[in-house]
């Protein structure tokens, strides 16, 4: 599903975000991405998601060689990917079903299917009942599972989530994880930057760690997809 072969990423800056980095992410896995701000886990995040370009080496995900891609064709990656981030980026004007049917929105998706499949994930992750409540009404935990309701609705092979919990207390972090284990069983691609050891340490999923922009620990080169906690 996701493979890094010797790739590197320098910015514009000079400072080197990866240095021959090298992994596989095969269909059904768990992995989480640790290490210390600085140490490559959002480089591989935006490479991954097609925010970036590595300056060498091969990226492809589902099948695609992202060094290929024009900017006209990263829609088509895109739609393979669903992706939670740090600070929720939910639009305050609309409500929790607009949020999530905005996702289905600009990717042309049929009007008449999109109030059933807005249902659908939002019956997945807990918040049927709060459709109508816009996002300052809502708590974190709440506003971070209409993120993953938002990033779930296209139905990505590939969920990409960068420090989902990080703005969360420990029950809020608990429900979260729990929705992305629930998600990884139904045989998503579950890829997770975290600075959470406690909660890396709670689990038997792959962990990739990062220092200096390269990879110093990874628990298994082919683990058990899917692996439970």
């Amino acid at each position: 599903m996701i493979r890094f072969a010797h790739v590197s990423k320098t910015y514009p800056n000079g400072v080197q975000g990866l240095r021959d980095v090298s992994f596989q992410i095969p269909k059904g896995q768990f992995v989480f991405l640790t290490g210390h701000s600085g140490a490559g886990k959002s480089s591989i995040l935006s490479l991954i998601i097609g925010e970036h370009q590595a300056t060498s080496g091969d990226v492809r995900v589902s099948g695609l060689a992202l060094s290929r891609l024009t900017p006209r064709q990263l829609p088509k990656l895109r739609r393979k990917l669903g992706i939670v981030f740090q600070d929720f980026r939910l639009l305050p004007d609309r409500t929790v079903e607009e949020n999530v049917a905005f996702a289905l929105e600009v990717t042309g998706a049929r009007k008449q299917t999109i109030p059933g499949r807005v249902m659908r994930v939002l019956t997945q992750v807990g918040l049927v009942s709060k459709a109508r409540a816009y996002p300052r009404e809502l708590s974190g935990g709440e506003q971070q599972r209409v993120a993953l309701a938002r990033a779930l609705v296209n139905d990505p092979p590939v969920l990409i989530a960068d420090e989902p919990t990080g703005n969360l207390d420990e029950r809020a972090t608990r429900g979260i994880f729990q929705l992305l284990q629930q998600i990884n069983r139904g045989g998503t691609v579950v890829v997770m930057a975290t600075h959470n050891l406690a909660l890396v340490r709670d689990t038997g999923y792959r962990v990739i760690e990062l220092k200096g922009g390269q990879i110093v620990y990874d628990s298994s080169a082919e683990p058990a997809p899917g692996a439970t906690a």
